[in-house]
């Protein structure tokens, strides 16, 4: 579609509205210019949402904590249609820390007033919530589910994962972590994509043949899409025997869209013999001697899943370095306890 200049100017007006509307602390003109920027975004071209996104990013620790969650996911929207995620994932990272923050305390004061089972941030909610537990803590609970969106549309790009540094990483998952455990399973997806990692080596021991391989993975949201990547490298290239994937399972893995039906080929175990889950993520497999070390037995049973990626927005890569000297895969599998029990 074709706009002309006024069209395509009027989402960084609606931007320049909202900018001054929050810095003069007019609520009336906020809610307007706020208004003007849902209704104009789909409209806006890339170099409008690339100027946007950095100047809706620097605003967001300036707009009140209600709409502020939204804002950052309108600027994740603009990543996503191409604005540079670097210079604005650190604004986004800011709010989340200050909102995990807040989803704590809300968490405590939840307990401290009779507990039971937390309103779903998302649905319909009791007008006594703000009472129970302050306006602050129940917004930042309310508002949690946007953070979460806007980091996943950055952590979809490596160079932010890698710019967001280990320090920091560990503080936002050590803080999501302190939720998850009041609210169970909840913001599966930002802890999955905090957890992502980059360029990280990886050493795999098949038990049935006594070989062992050097790999490097990239950008991979589970171990589902990890298992399906091992069996395209170490079978799909003639290293080890049994069940390839297809070239389609294989490539939607990696960079392309849509899921496809897969069969896996291992059982994932670690070190010292328990399993590795498919559900989990490769930062669950242990780092012996500086990388991740992980052994391969025969599949217990026969189990299928679609094959795909956890973050459809994230490309993912695991690549064979070389293949370990005999001696070297013996002396490893040699320190590794046989498989134990699934339940353990």
């Amino acid at each position: 579609m074709i706009f002309g200049n006024k069209g395509r100017e009027r989402f960084l007006e609606a931007v320049t509205g909202f900018e001054t509307a929050v810095r003069e602390r007019d609520t009336d003109r906020a809610e307007h210019a706020f208004q003007e920027l849902h209704r104009h975004f789909q409209g806006a071209r890339a170099q409008e949402t690339e100027r946007a996104a950095r100047r809706l990013a620097a605003l967001l620790p300036e707009i009140p904590p209600g709409p502020r969650g939204t804002v950052a996911v309108i600027v994740g929207a603009c990543v996503e249609r191409g604005a540079d995620p670097t210079t604005c994932a650190p604004h986004i990272f800011d709010g989340l820390a200050d909102t995990l923050a807040g989803v704590r305390e809300f968490c405590e004061r939840w307990a401290a007033t009779g507990g039971g089972e937390l309103p779903d941030p998302e649905g319909e909610q009791d007008p006594g919530l703000f009472d129970r537990v302050g306006p602050e803590a129940a917004l930042a609970w309310l508002t949690l589910p946007r953070w979460e969106m806007a980091c996943v549309a950055v952590l979809n790009h490596a160079a932010v994962r890698t710019a967001l540094g280990t320090e920091r990483r560990a503080a936002l998952l050590t803080a999501l972590r302190a939720v998850q455990e009041a609210s169970g399973e909840a913001f599966k997806c930002l802890h999955h994509a905090l957890l992502v990692l980059d360029d990280e080596p990886l050493i795999v021991l098949d038990r049935a043949t006594g070989t062992g391989f050097a790999l490097r993975m990239s950008g991979l949201g589970d171990n589902f899409q990890l298992h399906t990547l091992l069996a395209d490298v170490l079978i799909g290239g003639g290293h080890l025997p049994g069940r390839a994937p297809s070239a389609e399972e294989a490539a939607v893995c990696r960079d392309q869209p849509g899921q496809v039906p897969t069969t896996g080929s291992f059982n994932l175990v670690s070190p010292t013999g328990e399993w590795v889950w498919n559900e989990g993520t490769p930062a669950d497999i242990p780092v012996v001697d500086g990388a991740r070390l992980l052994v391969l037995d025969p599949p217990p049973y026969q189990r299928s899943w679609p094959a795909g990626r956890f973050f459809p927005h994230m490309s993912g890569d695991l690549v064979l370095e070389r293949v370990l000297a005999p001696e070297e895969a013996a002396r490893l599998l040699a320190d590794c306890a046989t498989e134990g029990s699934p339940g353990e």
